[in-house]
């Protein structure tokens, strides 16, 4: 399989360049390379994607299907790294991502992955020295230092921050465009994050539906709270993130939708409140609380929950579901989740909801991606299966 730094960077960028103008001494022009240099780049292009990019006529040459679908993965990937780049100065060069080798941007975001040049060297196979010279000649290229040594590791400085996350971005367009022309329907990475309802129920099942397809795809699942999982989603480290949404949508990032989700006061089985029908603010305020962080949605609604008397005490603040599952099935504690979360939990007689759904603790629960962002085809219908899932998993059980 290519992967995306095996391909020459300043190759991909004259794609559209070839596509628009239509001719090999045109485009060669335009990029600065000889037209043999071109014609021969255009070639190994080629060869590695396994398809043709170009029809070739008397009259100059046209762009495949293939061909045009790479160029716009290229030119949007060119796209990140040039709004990654620091801004222009004195000691900058013009267009400098134009001047990157393919083998800088991966040495540089192995740097950034590893944290030091030892791990670097094991995590790629390229030699220390290399790495080096390809952290110094990024550092001259954008005028400013990229990383700083701190004892035997590196930490990136905002602006090698800023590069690394446009080179992750760039690669994953790449990867995209290589994926959708491999010539299988559904191959590439599917990278979601899963927040902690969706992991209970639609994230598995969407996961057990994609496989059982057999796709040609590689299904990597992080997971973790919201603040843990957006920015790994605005890096590219994730594109797909599945849970609850924000009440206004962070910049650079889209939100859909797909169900809302009552929570529910939940006990141990045996909980001296699970045989009141519907125990009152008084009742539930008698007993410790286990809530979530401040400034987690979950939080927030235990705060409304109890707004305008006193507070009961909240004895644990804690964002694991596995954790708060385990605490609550040997105390009395209380807490706010979707039955989904303990579902097995309260099938099985360990946990038992206490009272009813809380008409006023909604919460909406959705795919969040980046702004831009456009699937390959294993990315779609995994989405299309998250989305088959909400409604053969909640709707009998939500409306």
């Amino acid at each position: 399989m290519v992967r995306p730094f095996d391909l020459n960077l300043r190759h991909l960028r004259s794609l559209s360049a070839i596509a628009a103008r239509g001719s090999m001494n045109a485009a060669a022009e335009a990029v600065n390379l000889s037209q043999p240099a071109l014609t021969q780049g255009l070639a190994k292009l080629e060869r590695q994607l396994g398809v043709a990019l170009f029809n070739r006529r008397s009259d100059g040459v046209a762009p495949t299907e293939a061909g045009a679908l790479m160029a716009e993965r290229a030119d949007a990937a060119f796209s990140y790294l040039a709004a990654a780049m620091p801004r222009r100065g004195a000691r900058t060069f013009a267009r400098s991502e134009h001047l990157m080798t393919a083998s800088q941007a991966h040495a540089f975001l192995a740097l950034a992955d590893a944290g030091s040049f030892v791990a670097a060297a094991e995590a790629t196979g390229v030699s220390q020295p290399a790495l080096h010279r390809a952290a110094r000649d990024l550092e001259m290229i954008c005028g400013v230092a990229l990383a700083e040594r701190r004892g035997r590791g590196v930490i990136l400085t905002a602006a090698g921050r800023r590069l690394a996350r446009g080179i992750r971005l760039a690669a994953s367009e790449i990867a995209a465009g290589i994926a959708d022309l491999s010539g299988e329907a559904e191959s590439g990475l599917v990278s979601i994050g899963s927040m902690p309802l969706s992991r209970a129920l639609i994230v598995p099942y969407a996961i057990a539906g994609f496989v059982g397809g057999a796709p040609r795809a590689v299904v990597d699942v992080t997971e973790g709270s919201w603040r843990e999982l957006v920015d790994p989603l605005r890096d590219g480290i994730i594109d797909i993130m599945v849970g609850a949404l924000r009440d206004e949508t962070p910049h650079g990032l889209d939100q859909r939708a797909l169900f809302t989700d009552r929570l529910v006061v939940i006990g141990r089985a045996g909980h001296p409140l699970a045989t009141i029908t519907d125990p009152t603010l008084e009742d539930l305020g008698r007993f410790g609380w286990i809530v979530g962080h401040a400034g987690t949605p979950l939080r927030a609604h235990w705060d409304a929950l109890f707004e305008g008397r006193d507070k009961p005490e909240a004895l644990i603040e804690c964002g694991s579901v596995m954790v708060i599952r385990g605490v609550l099935g040997d105390s009395d504690l209380l807490t706010l989740l979707s039955p989904d979360q303990v579902a097995l939990e309260i099938e099985s007689g360990l946990l038992t909801a206490i009272g009813p759904p809380l008409t006023q603790a909604v919460r909406t629960i959705g795919i969040t991606t980046r702004t831009g962002w456009r699937p390959t085809a294993a990315q779609r219908r995994f989405i299309a299966l998250v989305e088959k899932a909400v409604v053969e998993t909640r709707i009998p059980k939500s409306q």
